[in-house]
């Protein structure tokens, strides 16, 4: 191309031939200069920018997206970076990559997941890691076999107050716990909807169709682009799959909780595109070695708890409790705990410590990739979680009580939720 055409110009010149690819100025292959990785970073938009310059210290050799906008902004602050919307092609056609962070829509989580992972790369993701519980257990087998540092994006799990929380939880102050509450104030973004009426023009800067990937074809209207996505179970998870994995982390790493044996999960309004506005889910899972039995309740929407239970009038927008035989424990989200009764607990320490304090949540995985140390919300411990957290999804939309076969990973007493658990992919996307 001639050396006048701007930078914007020929990134659309030549993706819009079906490029899929821009290279601007080459980067060796090989070594990492300095012992730095080589990232390539998949949603540069929104959480991929904070995700972006959270690993900025690292060599940044690749930036994708769909969004042209997303890309050409990225790409004014790693301009040595190569500029891609087809990750597919990326990882074919690009060999320098020694790590990946993917901050798409959920839905598009698995498939450079798997393909970053079959190809022996570091892996960080956003939460939910995945779309469905089958892609959870996908991911699973495949992060085994791959034996690289993987990290889900829960960032409090790396934070002081939420590992000082699981402690104190450990440490028995508490006494056995039986029953837990978790809360959060999301969705922040319609739900509760039905399908907007028509279409509208897709922006010239959008590769739509990309954007949709594995789900089913539909016009483009921007009640789904850039932000409204997460309630649509085509693209996301609601504010069960957004939140429960930030906030059912503290108790589920606490009491190592593993998979339910039953969910239910109920909600208003019921429409078959669309999360409710409000929802209620218990979870049962089973003993654990000496530890009880657990039922776990899950509110959003506005729905909470009894603020009784911690000796409280109101209750912070999200946290957890976990009522225990001596006493209750209350958590406001990555911030502080409370011991209740009051009285009873005053005074208490926690006299030992035994998690590690993290250096930062993409630091500690930094640090995986370089040297083999352990994340903490990897992807052994994070596509269990997120597994658990969608089964509750899933009995939603199925609209009754699932019974749950974690070793099988199947659900016992209905057929109505599998086409929840695994949803089709489109034509020409599927990666099994």
């Amino acid at each position: 191309m001639a050396r006048k055409t701007t930078r914007r110009g020929v990134l659309k010149q030549s993706l819009s031939a079906g490029a899929g690819l821009l290279f601007l100025k080459s980067w060796a292959k090989g070594q990492s200069p300095n012992d730095k990785l080589n990232i390539a970073v998949i949603g540069v938009g929104g959480r991929g920018w904070d995700n972006l310059r959270g690993v900025a210290g690292e060599n940044i050799v690749a930036l994708c997206d769909v969004d042209l906008n997303h890309l050409s902004n990225a790409a004014k602050v790693f301009p040595n970076a190569k500029l891609w919307v087809d990750y597919r092609r990326m990882f074919d056609r690009q060999k320098d990559i020694d790590a990946v962070v993917i901050s798409t829509p959920d839905h598009t989580h698995a498939l450079p997941m798997m393909i970053a992972l079959q190809l022996g790369k570091h892996v960080y993701c956003e939460k939910p890691l995945v779309h469905t519980v089958w892609e959870a257990r996908q991911v699973r087998e495949a992060a085994r076999k791959a034996k690289v540092a993987t990290q889900m994006g829960n960032q409090a799990h790396s934070s002081e107050p939420l590992r000082i929380a699981v402690e104190v939880i450990r440490s028995g102050v508490i006494g056995p716990v039986r029953e837990v509450h978790a809360w959060s104030d999301r969705p922040i973004w319609p739900q509760g909807i039905p399908r907007p009426e028509g279409s509208k023009p897709v922006p010239p800067y959008l590769f739509w169709d990309f954007w949709l990937g594995p789900a089913p074809v539909r016009p483009y209207h921007d009640g789904y682009h850039p932000f409204a996505w997460r309630g649509w179970w085509d693209f996301g998870t609601g504010a069960l799959g957004d939140m429960g994995c930030h906030i059912i982390d503290t108790a589920y790493w606490a009491l190592e909780l593993g998979l339910p044996t039953s969910v239910e999960m109920d909600g208003s309004p019921r429409m078959p595109e669309t999360g409710p506005k409000a929802s209620k889910a218990i979870y049962e899972f089973p003993a654990r070695g000496s530890q009880p039995a657990v039922k776990l309740y899950w509110y959003d929407g506005g729905l909470k708890p009894d603020p009784a239970l911690v000796g409280e009038q109101s209750l912070a927008p999200n946290g957890v409790i976990c009522v225990g035989e001596k006493g209750a424990f209350y958590f406001i989200h990555a911030s502080r705990y409370r011991l209740h009764p009051k009285e009873r607990f005053e005074g208490f320490e926690l006299k030992e410590r035994k998690l590690p304090t993290s250096p930062g949540h993409y630091e500690e995985w930094i640090q995986a990739c370089k040297t083999g140390s352990p994340t903490y919300s990897n992807f052994e411990y994070a596509t269990t979680l997120t597994e658990a957290v969608l089964l509750g999804n899933a009995a939603f939309r199925a609209g009754e009580k699932l019974h749950y076969d974690g070793k099988e990973g199947r659900v016992t007493n209905t057929r109505k939720a599998d086409e929840f658990i695994r949803m089709p992919y489109r034509k020409g996307w599927e990666w099994w």
